[in-house]
This record gives structure tokens, C-alpha cells and sequence, in this order.
């Protein structure tokens, strides 16, 4: 029997999955009182044929539509600042975020920006830094994903890198989640397989931290157990062949269970992940695989209790911290991730500042173990120098 992979759901973002439902982004678009769509994507898919004919498909429904693609593939302040600019300038009420992590988080930054007065920093992922936020003049968003990877076609958050701390800064809002998300698993059949394979990692690393953090939350629990399984199963299927659309639509929706799952918080992955790609500008989900076994391997105290959980999940011969270890260490081989930080250009000489900015980073509070800066250190180094040792 054939494997359904077409529905329509609500969590609390309505998803639109299923191949071909992109020709409902008009419809779409009207639903949010969007009139004067801003397309922002990034540049290299803005003079693709996907693009074109999303826009194509926009117009032909008589919405007069503008595209915004000065977005980086760790997207700045500058980069934020321009699509604010090109929203104002073109009269436009809503935004249509097309592409990968970058793309959609600039999007919904714009989004939110374009509301408020203050700058973007003091709407950081800190308290309630949320709260200052001026509400009225937010503008709706529509997403349409083309990797699955970050999930932020379903949360609250974008990540910026802000250029003269060299740090990835996470801005958050209630305000920027989508209120519609388009998973067309046809818009995903022509990314490479490298970026299939990084992505993935991505939505990976969302749905093991989130698993291990140390909060109560049965529901993103269920969610990132599920998230695992499905991402173990299907993308190392999406990865060989691109045009599997049964896979292609199932990561989408584990990208989302991701994002949806780590409400619970993330952890050292990320913590690390963030100052190496502010730095060597290295892709986000690929820096999450180079350290997801070092991570596990010094968080392996703190997460005892959730190994069998994870290994029967997966359905892995054992239900030890050794069985999950191999089994991390064999998917990355299976899909090509580096094994160190090194083999992505990063520089020992760089510890001690990745370090000072991870133990900062708002992942780092979650992260089943504490680490302080110099528990940072030698985390990095050992990701750079491939050690896996206790």
C-alpha cells in the first residue's frame, strides 16, 4: 500500500504537505491578508527556476509581489537591515519565506522588524526580552521550506549574526512563528546531496538535544523520539536519491518535529555550533554533525537515563550509551560528515574565543551538563583534534 504522505495540520502552525501544494501558496498568502507579498530568499536560489516560477505563480494570481535575496548563508545584520529597507520601500504587508534556515529566518526577522524601533539585538532569545516588542505592525508570514533542516518554517526564532561581535545571536518572538507553512516535498528534489545530508544533520541535532534536555515535556519528548526514527529511516534515502518523494516529505515533517520538539531547549551542539560558523562562516547543520559524538560522549553522565529511550526508538541491537555512540558514528559515515572541526578550517588557535561565546550562548543553559568555559575548551578541542576519549 502506498504511503501517505498528503495532509493539512495545525500545531499550532497550519502545515500544507504534499506534493504539488505549492500552487496553494496564493490562497495562502490571501488567508494572512496578504495583498503585497515580499519574496525574501537567498542568492542563490533567486534566479533559480523554482523561484521563478513561484513568483510567476504568485502573480498570475494578481498579487503584485517583490523578491529580496541579499541573504547570506549565515545571515547578518546587514542582511536583516537591507530586507527591512526593501519591505518599506516596495509598500509591502506580508512576507513569503522561501528557501533553507537562512532564508526563512531572515524572512521572519523582516517580518518582525518592520515593526519596531529598537534594534534587533534587544529582541534576543534572553528572559523576556520579548516583551519589548512593539505588536501592532508585525507583518504575517507564509514559509515555504526547500531543505529540512532548521524547522523554522514552524518556531518563534531566526538566528543573526551580528557582525562586529562576530556572534550568531537568536531573536525571538511569539510573533515571527508562520502562520502557514507550505512542505512541498517536489521543491526539495533538486538540493544536492551534500546539503540533504547537512540539513538533515540539523533537524538531527534539534530532536536528540531537545530529547536530552533536563525539562518536563512529555509532548516534545514523543516528538523528538519520532523525529529521530523517521530522520534515521529517511534521509539517508533523500540523500542517495533526491527525487524520493516519500522521503523528501518525511524530513520535512521531521525538520518541523524538530523545531517543534526544542522548545524544550537545546544544548552544547549548538552552543559550539553558533561561534565556529560566526567565525569560519561553515554550514550550521554540517558543524551540528561534526560535534554531535563529541557532545554526547561529554554529556554521557548527564543523559544516562535517556539512552534506552533513544536506542529503542531507533532500534538499535543494544539499549547502552555505546550502541547509540556507534550508531551516530555510523550514520555520519554512511552520509559523508566530517569527522573534526579541523576538517572544516577551524584553527586551535581560536579555542579559548569559540569557547568564551559558547558558554554565552542561550543553547548552552540547556545543555543536560553545565559546562563552563574552560569545560567549553576542551569540548572544541577535542572536536578539532578528533578525540573521543572520556
Amino acid at each position: 500500500m502506498a504511503v501517505q504522505t498528503t495532509g493539512t495540520w495545525n500545531f499550532p502552525t497550519r502545515v500544507i504537505t504534499g506534493a504539488g501544494r505549492i500552487a496553494e501558496l496564493p490562497e495562502a498568502c490571501r488567508a494572512q491578508g496578504i495583498a503585497r507579498p515580499l519574496l525574501v530568499t537567498d542568492h542563490g536560489l533567486a534566479k533559480s527556476a523554482l523561484i521563478e516560477g513561484i513568483v510567476r505563480r504568485i502573480r498570475d494570481a494578481g498579487l503584485p509581489v517583490g523578491v529580496f535575496s541579499d541573504v547570506k548563508s549565515n545571515p547578518t545584520e546587514s542582511n536583516l537591515l537591507a530586507g527591512v529597507d526593501a519591505f518599506r520601500a516596495g509598500g509591502h504587508d506580508g512576507v513569503v519565506a522561501v528557501g533553507g534556515g537562512s532564508a526563512l529566518d531572515v524572512g521572519k526577522c523582516v517580518a518582525f522588524m518592520v515593526a519596531q524601533t529598537r534594534p534587533v539585538w534587544d529582541f534576543e532569545d534572553v528572559g523576556d526580552w520579548w516583551a519589548r516588542a512593539e505588536i501592532i505592525g508585525i507583518a504575517p508570514i507564509v514559509a515555504v521550506p526547500t531543505t529540512a533542516g532548521t524547522g523554522s518554517e514552524v518556531g518563534r526564532a531566526g538566528v543573526i549574526t551580528r557582525e562586529d561581535t562576530h556572534e550568531k545571536k537568536i531573536i525571538f518572538h511569539p510573533q515571527m512563528m508562520p502562520k502557514i507553512a507550505i512542505e512541498d516535498p517536489e521543491l526539495a528534489v533538486g538540493l544536492p546531496p551534500f546539503l540533504t545530508m547537512a540539513t538533515g544533520m540539523d533537524a538531527l541535532a534539534h530532536c536528540f538535544e531537545a530529547y536530552c534536555v533536563n525539562a518536563f515535556h512529555p509532548l516534545a519528548d514523543g516528538i523528538a523520539l519520532e523525529g529521530l526514527r523517521i530522520i534515521d529511516t529517511y534521509l539517508p534515502r533523500a540523500v542517495d536519491n533526491g527525487a524520493d518523494l516519500e522521503a523528501r516529505a518525511y524530513m520535512f515533517a521531521a525538520a518541523s518535529m524538530g523545531a517543534t520538539a526544542f522548545q524544550k531547549g537545546l544544548g552544547a551542539i549548538h552552543s559550539v555550533s553558533h561561534p565556529v560558523g560566526a567565525r569560519y562562516d561553515t554550514h550550521h547543520g554540517l558543524t551540528n554533525g561534526v560535534m554531535f559524538p563529541y557532545v554526547i560522549v561529554c554529556n554521557r553522565s548527564a543523559i544516562a537515563d535517556k539512552i534506552p529511550h533513544i536506542a529503542r526508538a531507533l532500534d538499535l541491537p543494544g539499549r547502552d550509551f555505546d550502541a547509540v555512540l556507534a550508531w551516530i558514528l555510523a550514520l555520519r559515515n554512511r552520509l559523508g560528515v566530517p569527522h573534526t572541526l579541523a576538517q572544516l578550517g577551524v584553527k586551535e588557535a581560536d579555542v579559548k574565543a569559540i569557547a568564551a561565546d559558547a558558554v554565552k550562548d542561550p543553547t548552552a543553559a540547556a545543555n543536560p551538563r553545565r559546562l563552563t568555559a574552560a569545560e567549553f575548551e576542551q569540548l572544541t578541542l577535542a572536536a578539532i583534534r578528533g578525540d573521543l576519549e572520556n
